[in-house]
């Protein structure tokens, strides 16, 4: 860069810089003809900082920086040991390899190494799987189901004169402890007494009956489909489980630091990994095909945990593994000897102290799946698949306590006062009328 001028100890500069394609990752994406993306942000943050102004470009091969046999760089790294750009700002891993080439700033954000794949093929174990079939909402409206019908019986039991053991007496069949257990054993198909001996019971307790074969058919039917479709599926929760299966496939960048990571590994899952790489030939050229083929099928991407982040947060299907491993951090790099990596490392600290890189990175990674990954992954009923059902058992509990209703006005019909009669019957049932009926005794008897 050419350094026009000092302005309070930093040095103000005009710089070009390198990033990679913005197809090829997602921390730089285009807009039309204009970038953005988090690493976008970050260098808008920093030019401000040290007044600095730049030119960007794209680097020519779409690669990060590795070195080859011969022991040429090529990528991002190569442009910048070849002074064809001032500064790389990238999701570069800082490795001791491309320290040795260049120089890098302190790190502007944490990471590690995890995998994504499709959703569909793994299964999660879960303690409460008998559950699975039916959502929340569904389990919820079950229960004020059950609720309502409950109700409902000893309603008519209270209101229908065929339910009294003797008219003129306050004992009746259905308490509402009765209710709930008839119904209780009815879920269970078990038929527990006592039984409705009104046609509004018998009316209540067929439609109660009907929901219940009904809901217990979807839940059994469900349940099998869950189970038999998770025992196609592999739980893959860790790098162990990755290497001790083969009918997913995996692969990570070539040549990239992930890649030597595994190679370079003692630890025997990791050397595995890398062996069934190097055996299958499964490296991808960039991330965006890595990200493509485990949207695809058969296939788990192994990347940088940010990276992978990043990409879930926009693709539904996927999702990251739990485990991740081997902490490394991202940089910014420059030539060797170059002036801006020591102003640019006190910038970087000074936006992390601010909370400015916990912003971007809030702001960057927000996910555009809240709600749809549920919808996307779960396989549970909600209510509104089953709303016929419960319309049909609505619609039936209706028309019993109706029912009953008519069955108590065509006993009080052929009484002098129809409207007199159903009152004092209805106040009589539900309590009310206990206090008259033992005042009237009480008078009896003084008589």
């Amino acid at each position: 860069g050419v350094i026009h001028h000092h302005y309070k100890g930093i040095v103000s500069l005009s710089v070009r810089l390198v990033v990679l394609f913005p197809q090829e990752d997602p921390y730089i994406m285009s807009r039309g003809s204009e970038l953005e993306g988090y690493c976008n942000d970050l260098l808008s943050e920093l030019s401000k900082k040290l007044g600095f102004k730049y030119k960007l470009h794209l680097v020519k091969d779409n690669r990060y920086g590795s070195m080859d046999s011969s022991g040429n760089w090529h990528g991002m790294i190569g442009e910048i040991i070849r002074k064809e750009a001032d500064l790389a700002v990238a999701p570069l891993t800082l490795t001791a390899v491309r320290e040795q080439f260049v120089d890098m700033t302190t790190p502007f954000m944490q990471t590690g190494i995890g995998f994504v794949l499709r959703k569909d093929l793994t299964s999660e174990e879960s303690t409460f799987s008998l559950l699975s079939p039916f959502s929340t909402n569904m389990w919820v409206g079950v229960l004020i189901a059950f609720l309502l019908t409950g109700l409902c019986i000893f309603l008519v039991g209270r209101i229908s004169p065929t339910e009294w053991a003797e008219p003129d007496s306050e004992e009746h069949s259905f308490t509402l402890l009765h209710s709930f257990w008839y119904i209780t054993g009815a879920l269970t198909l078990q038929g527990a007494g006592p039984h409705p001996k009104s046609l509004s019971g018998h009316v209540v307790s067929a439609i109660w009956w009907l929901f219940t074969v009904m809901l217990l058919a979807c839940y059994f039917g469900n349940l099998i489909s869950m189970f038999h479709s998770n025992n196609k599926h592999i739980s893959i929760q860790t790098f162990e489980d990755l290497a001790d299966q083969d009918e997913i496939d995996y692969g990570t960048i070539n040549a990239a630091s992930t890649m030597l990571f595994f190679k370079n590994s003692n630890n025997p899952v990791y050397r595995h990994i890398y062996q069934h790489m190097e055996r299958k030939k499964s490296y991808v050229s960039n991330t965006a095909e890595g990200f493509r083929r485990s949207q695809e099928g058969n296939f788990a991407f192994i990347g940088e945990a940010a990276s992978l982040d990043l990409a879930v947060a926009r693709n539904c299907n996927l999702t990251r593994s739990q485990e991740v491993i081997a902490m490394r951090a991202y940089s910014i790099a420059a030539p060797l000897g170059s002036q801006l990596v020591k102003n640019l490392s006190i910038a970087i600290l000074q936006l992390s102290e601010s909370g400015e890189l916990t912003y971007l990175r809030d702001k960057w990674w927000a996910s555009s799946c809240v709600g749809a990954n549920r919808a996307h992954s779960s396989k549970a009923l909600h209510p509104h698949d089953l709303r016929g059902l419960f319309l049909l058992l609505g619609l039936g509990l209706g028309i019993g306590l109706l029912l009953a209703l008519l069955e108590l006005l065509s006993r009080a019909r052929n009484q002098k006062s129809c409207c007199s009669v159903l009152t004092s019957e209805l106040n009589r049932r539900f309590g009310s009328g206990r206090e008259s009926t033992e005042q009237d005794s009480s008078d009896k008897s003084k008589a």
